[in-house]
């Protein structure tokens, strides 16, 4: 086995639980793990384990007054209106014991997988416990506590003095680490993601593409409801593309939110698992050529934890591993050991039947839609390229 790359990994990202009928539900990193181990793709030499990342690391974005709000709260001594101010304690993101310590895990592990590709021990590195993209600098939201892609940006400027891509292929918008970013020429944010008009957090529009210097440094992907496999890879691919010519990082996070498929009980997208499968080699291709190969990778979103995240998220293991002797079938000891748990039929494929939804009448009409959103996402680019041209 090669450790080109390393996977951080701990039973501990279980502690990261609001409820058990809460949506977020870290098993789902277990599942992922347990797949990788039952096909044999993964070896005890790959897998590391993460730290806990200390306040002074933390306090690289967040305010050291909601890290200590955190803190109370996860203790039991927060009082509930202080803590609402905070975004702590709602139906989104409510209470429980020790949410500083499993919070400031899921970042440390970020910061792990950072600091192995930055020493040079490696090319890629994947941390599953992390993408919690919604978080602000003094504030929870959407089921994030800390924002640990945030955090690992800040770290890698300071620490590393390097320009980073940042690209968010979650359902939901990347606010949290948008705004971080959003006046920073040194941090480009890149979101395609399912329109904000009917879903959380309502951002995300085409117009955000920075603020002072950081002007022209974020882009934007709203796509609309229904779209489906081809228009979605069209738009990222396009998009990825051409952002990453443009700005020539020296490293790209990925934040790979697993609920654009059409089973995720939270949006209204219409992808399967073929986007899955593209997704992550686009990332691979693109860092090796534009960033010596340096790539990390989180998770993020995905609340079909069942059919969905595990084939997603392992397949990006897959691309960064370069293992290409995988059969069409998932294996069956997977299977039989998690389906008492779980409350729909587990899949036997890594790829989707075709009929597992009707057809979508308005596709034509997406199409064009997400083309033209494309257009104009991009439209700075191919505008100075044009006038470069012209000179």
């Amino acid at each position: 086995m090669s450790n080109q790359a390393i996977f951080v990994y701990s039973d501990q990202f279980l502690n990261y639980k609001f409820s058990d009928s809460h949506p977020f539900n870290q098993i789902r990193v277990e599942l992922t793990y347990d797949l990788l181990k039952k096909l044999n793709a993964i070896d005890d030499s790959q897998i590391i384990a993460p730290r806990m990342a200390t306040d002074e690391e933390l306090e690289l974005f967040h305010d050291p007054k909601y890290i200590n709000a955190v803190k109370l709260a996860g203790s039991g001594k927060l009082q509930q209106d202080v803590g609402l101010n905070y975004g702590i304690g709602t139906e989104d993101t409510p209470i429980f014991p020790g949410m500083h310590e499993a919070s400031a895990l899921l970042v440390g592990a970020t910061l792990t997988a950072v600091d192995y590709v930055l020493s040079g021990k490696g090319k890629h590195a994947l941390s599953l416990g992390g993408g919690l993209h919604h978080g602000f600098r003094g504030k929870a939201s959407g089921f994030c506590i800390y924002n640990d892609s945030a955090v690992a940006i800040k770290y890698i400027q300071k620490k590393y003095n390097l320009r980073v891509l940042y690209v968010d292929t979650d359902a939901h918008h990347g606010d949290g680490v948008q705004w971080a970013f959003y006046d920073d020429p040194d941090v480009c944010t890149f979101s395609i993601h399912e329109t904000g008009r009917y879903l959380f957090p309502g951002t995300g529009n085409v117009n955000e593409r920075g603020a002072g210097t950081g002007y022209g440094y974020s882009f934007n992907i709203p796509v609309d409801a229904f779209t489906e496999d081809d228009s979605w890879l069209e738009s990222y691919s396009t998009a990825f593309r051409e952002i990453v010519d443009f700005f020539k990082p020296d490293i790209i996070l990925t934040q790979n939110g697993a609920d654009s498929h059409y089973y995720d009980p939270l949006t209204h997208l219409s992808a399967t698992m073929k986007i899955y499968r593209e997704i992550p080699k686009l990332a691979h291709e693109l860092a090796h050529l534009y960033c010596e190969g340096r790539w990390i990778a989180v998770g993020g979103g995905g609340y079909d934890i069942w059919r969905v995240v595990p084939r997603a998220w392992a397949m990006i293991w897959l691309e960064m591993t370069e293992n290409k002797n995988i059969s069409k079938n998932l294996p069956k000891e997977w299977a039989l050991q998690w389906q008492s748990k779980s409350p729909v039929p587990l899949p036997c494929e890594w790829m989707d039947k075709e009929d597992i939804y009707t057809p979508i009448p308005r596709k034509p009409e997406i199409t064009e839609k997400n083309a033209q959103t494309v257009e104009r996402a991009l439209y700075p680019i191919r505008a100075n390229k044009n006038k470069r041209n012209l000179l």
